[in-house]
C-alpha cells in the first residue's frame, strides 16, 4: 500500500511540473505574439541577414627587387539582391542606377548581344542560333525583332530605346547570373567614389544594392613584362564546372596567360564572409565580417624591372629605326623578341616581346573593341609571347654550334684553315659565301669572325647532320627550356627524322644548309639564350627559370621542390632525356675568341656598334632568310667577355640584317653594368653584310 502511495505521488508532482512549463511556455508565447509582436516584426524587418562574399586579394607578382608588376588596388563593385519590389520599381531603379553611373564615367554590365542606332548582333551567326535558342526566340528573328521580344518579356514600358536598352543590359545580366534574396549579381565593377557617394546618400532609392569593397588588380608599369605576367579575366560557367574545390564563383578573376594562369592557384587568396543586415525593402542596416579573408601569395619573379624596362624599349625603339629607314636602308620591321639570362643560374633577367598590350584592360574588363583591336591583322598579334611562342631559323647564329660539333669530333682543329674562294660544290649542287669573292684561308675563329658561310659548308659535310643535331640539341636547340609559362615551342633541329616529321626528302646538301642556320632549324629567342649562355659559362647546362620564389600571406616560402613538382604537374611536364657532353675548354675559348672578334676587331659584322664601349662583349650576328622578302635579323651575345655574368638574344622579325639588332644588345648591356648609355656612338658608316644562303 506504501508503495502504491509513492508511486502516486511521484506521479502527481511530475505532472503538476509538467503543467507549470507548459503554463509559463504558453504565457511567453502569448507574451512575444501578441504584447510585443509588433516591435519584434518591426526588429525582424530591419535584421534580414544575408552573407556576402568578402573577395580575398590577389597575390601580387614582383620583380626580383621585390618591385610590384602585378598587384591589388581597392576598389568598390556594385552587387544586386533580389527584394520584393515589383518589376516596374526594379526597371526603374536599374535605369537610374545606369544613370548615375553614365554621369560619373563608370561602366556596368552589357553583354546584350544587341546593338541599336541601328540594330545590330554583336555575335556571329553560329553564336546568334544558340543565343536566340536560350532565350526561346526564334531562329529568324533580326536584332531588331529580337530586342522588342526581350523588351516585352521584362516588361520594360520605356518608349526612348536607348532607356529600354539600358535596363534592359542589365535584366539580361540579372537573369544570365541568377540572384536571389541570399545571393546577388554583380552588375559593376571598380566604380568611382563620386558613385559610391551618391548611392550611399540615396540608398533607400536602391533597394538590394549593395557597394562593398573589393580587390582590383593593378599593373602599376602599365605594358611592362606583359607578356610575361600574362591577363586576367571573369570566371565563366565552364571555369565552374572544372573547379572541383568549388573555390570560384561567377565574377571572380582568374589567371588566363602568363604567371597569372601558370600560378593561379599560389595567386588566389581564400575569401571570408561578410554579414549585412538588410530590411525587406532591401535597405542595409548593418554588416560585419564574421570570416576574415586571407590574401593570395606573392610570386618573385628572377627579372629586374629596369632592365626589361630598358629591354622593351630598346627593343621597339630598334624596330622602329629599321622599318622608318634609320640605318642604311629601309625593311619593313613590325615585331621581334629579347632575352637577358644569367649565365650561370639559367635565371631569366628580361624578357621581351614586341607589339606588347595592357593587362590592366582585361583585368577591368576588355571591350569588344580593344579586343578585336588586339586580334586585328594590323596589330600583328601583341598577345603572342614571341620570346617563347615564335621558333624561326637563327642564320649564321647558329655557326658556333657548327664550330664546336667540328672541333669535338676532330673533323677540324683550332689551327686548320679552310679557303674559301666564295663557290662550294657538293656534288650537283653549288652554294656560296655571302662574300661572293671570297674570304681566303681562314681558321675557326676566323670563320665566326668573318660569318664565313664556306667555312661551315664544309665542317658542317665533315661533320654529319648526326652529330651536327646531337650538338645542337645539348645546347638546348629544338627543345623546350623549361620555363615556367605555357605556350613554350619545342621548335625543330634540321635532321632527316625532322624531315620526315615536316614531310618532305632528306637529301645531302642539307646538312650545308643546316650548318649555316638555315633548313629546318627553328629556335625561339630564349633556346637561342640558353645555348648563348652555355657558350659563355663554358659548355655547362643550366635550367631556365624565371621565379626567384613564392611567399604566402603568412611571411612562409615556399619550398623550391614543391614549386617545381607543382609547375611540372601545370604544364603536364614530363622530364626530359638529354645527352650529356663534355666540351673541352680549348673549344670554347675558340670559340668565344671568334665571337670577341665580331664586336671587337675591324671587319667583325658588329664592330662599328661596339667600337669604343667599355665594356668588352662576345657577339654573332645573323640573317636567316626565311622567303624572298622577308630576312629575320639576330644578335646572340654575352658580357663581359673574360667573366660573363649576362647573355642576351634579339631577334627581329623582318629586320634585314643581324648588325642592325646589335644595339639593343649594347643598350642592354650598359643599363646591366650601370652605364651612361647617353654617350655611346655608333658608326653609321659601316655597311652591313646579310649572312644568308644564296
Amino acid at each position: 500500500m506504501k508503495k502504491e502511495r509513492s508511486t502516486k505521488l511521484r506521479y502527481n508532482i511530475a505532472s503538476a511540473f509538467i503543467y507549470i512549463i507548459g503554463i509559463i511556455l504558453l504565457v511567453q508565447l502569448f507574451n512575444l505574439q501578441i504584447v510585443q509582436g509588433e516591435e519584434y516584426r518591426e526588429t525582424s524587418n530591419t535584421r534580414l541577414t544575408r552573407e556576402s562574399i568578402l573577395k580575398a586579394a590577389r597575390g601580387n607578382i614582383r620583380d626580383q627587387s621585390g618591385n610590384i608588376l602585378a598587384g591589388t588596388a581597392s576598389g568598390f563593385d556594385v552587387e544586386l539582391y533580389k527584394t520584393k519590389i515589383d518589376t516596374e520599381t526594379l526597371n526603374a531603379t536599374l535605369l537610374k542606377f545606369t544613370q548615375i553611373l553614365e554621369a560619373n564615367g563608370d561602366k556596368y554590365k552589357d553583354e546584350l548581344p544587341i546593338t541599336i542606332n541601328p540594330f545590330n548582333f554583336t555575335i556571329n551567326e553560329e553564336a546568334q542560333i544558340k543565343w536566340k535558342k536560350s532565350n526561346n526566340i526564334e531562329e529568324t528573328k533580326t536584332a531588331e525583332e529580337s530586342f522588342y521580344i526581350l523588351k516585352e518579356k521584362y516588361k520594360i514600358t520605356n518608349e526612348n530605346i536607348e532607356e529600354a536598352r539600358k535596363i534592359m543590359t542589365l535584366r539580361y545580366t540579372i537573369i544570365k547570373n541568377g540572384y536571389s534574396n541570399t545571393r546577388p549579381v554583380q552588375i559593376a565593377t571598380n566604380v568611382s567614389s563620386n558613385t559610391l557617394a551618391q548611392l550611399n546618400e540615396q540608398s533607400a532609392s536602391f533597394p538590394g544594392v549593395n557597394v562593398p569593397v573589393s580587390p582590383i588588380r593593378s599593373y602599376p608599369s602599365k605594358s611592362l613584362a606583359s607578356h610575361i605576367l600574362g591577363y586576367i579575366g571573369r570566371v565563366e560557367s565552364g571555369d565552374i564546372k572544372e573547379d572541383k574545390e568549388k573555390k570560384y564563383l561567377l565574377d571572380d578573376i582568374i589567371g588566363r596567360t602568363g604567371i597569372e594562369y601558370i600560378f593561379e592557384p599560389y595567386l588566389k587568396g581564400t575569401n571570408g564572409v561578410k554579414q549585412i543586415d538588410m530590411a525587406v525593402d532591401g535597405t542595409v542596416t548593418n554588416e560585419y565580417v564574421s570570416k576574415e579573408a586571407i590574401a593570395g601569395s606573392d610570386v618573385i619573379l628572377t627579372i629586374d624591372a629596369n632592365l626589361q624596362q630598358v629591354t622593351e624599349n630598346a627593343l621597339k625603339a630598334n624596330i622602329n629605326k629599321i622599318a622608318n629607314g634609320g640605318f642604311s636602308e629601309r625593311s619593313a620591321a613590325y615585331a621581334g623578341s629579347a632575352v637577358v639570362l644569367n649565365v650561370n643560374t639559367g635565371e631569366v633577367l628580361a624578357m621581351a616581346s614586341y607589339p606588347d598590350f595592357e593587362p590592366e584592360l582585361f583585368a577591368t574588363g576588355i571591350t569588344q573593341e580593344k579586343y578585336n583591336e588586339y586580334n586585328s591583322e594590323a596589330a600583328h598579334s601583341p598577345l603572342f609571347n614571341r620570346a617563347i611562342q615564335s621558333t624561326s631559323s637563327p642564320g649564321s647564329t647558329f655557326k658556333m654550334i657548327t664550330a664546336i660539333s667540328g672541333l669535338e669530333t676532330g673533323k677540324i682543329t683550332t689551327k686548320e684553315k679552310i679557303r674559301d674562294v666564295g663557290a662550294y660544290k657538293y656534288a650537283d649542287l653549288t652554294v656560296h659565301c655571302w662574300n661572293r669573292s671570297g674570304h681566303g684561308y681562314l681558321n675557326v675563329t676566323d670563320a665566326i669572325k668573318h660569318s664565313c658561310n664556306y667555312f661551315f659548308y664544309e665542317t658542317g659535310k665533315r661533320v654529319g647532320i648526326t652529330d651536327l643535331s646531337r650538338y645542337a640539341k645539348y645546347f638546348g636547340l629544338g627543345r623546350k627550356t623549361g620555363i615556367e609559362l605555357l605556350g613554350e615551342e619545342a621548335g625543330h633541329v634540321s635532321s632527316p627524322e625532322t624531315s620526315k616529321q615536316l614531310n618532305h626528302e632528306w637529301y645531302g646538301g642539307l646538312t650545308l644548309i643546316a650548318a649555316i642556320g638555315q633548313g629546318d632549324n627553328s629556335f625561339s629567342t630564349l633556346q637561342m639564350a640558353k645555348y648563348t649562355s652555355m657558350i659563355a659559362n663554358g659548355g655547362k647546362d643550366i635550367d631556365v627559370t624565371i621565379i626567384k620564389s613564392i611567399i604566402d600571406a603568412y611571411g612562409n616560402e615556399v619550398p623550391k621542390e614543391e614549386i617545381q613538382k607543382f609547375v611540372n604537374e601545370r604544364l603536364n611536364r614530363k622530364e626530359e632525356e638529354t645527352e650529356k657532353l663534355e666540351i673541352k675548354p680549348e673549344t670554347i675559348a675558340a670559340v668565344k675568341e671568334g665571337m670577341r672578334g665580331v664586336t671587337s676587331e675591324s671587319g667583325g659584322t658588329a664592330y662599328s656598334t661596339f667600337r669604343g664601349f667599355n665594356i668588352e662583349v662576345g657577339g654573332k650576328t645573323g640573317s636567316a632568310q626565311i622567303n624572298e622578302k622577308k630576312t629575320n635579323a639576330w644578335f646572340v651575345g654575352f658580357a663581359p667577355f673574360d667573366e660573363p655574368e649576362i647573355a642576351l638574344v634579339i631577334m627581329v622579325e623582318n629586320g634585314a640584317h643581324g648588325s642592325y639588332t646589335a644595339e639593343v644588345a649594347r643598350d642592354i648591356i650598359a643599363e646591366y653594368f650601370g652605364m651612361n648609355a647617353d654617350k655611346i656612338t655608333e658608326d653609321m658608316t659601316a655597311i652591313p653584310t646579310t649572312q644568308i644562303q644564296r
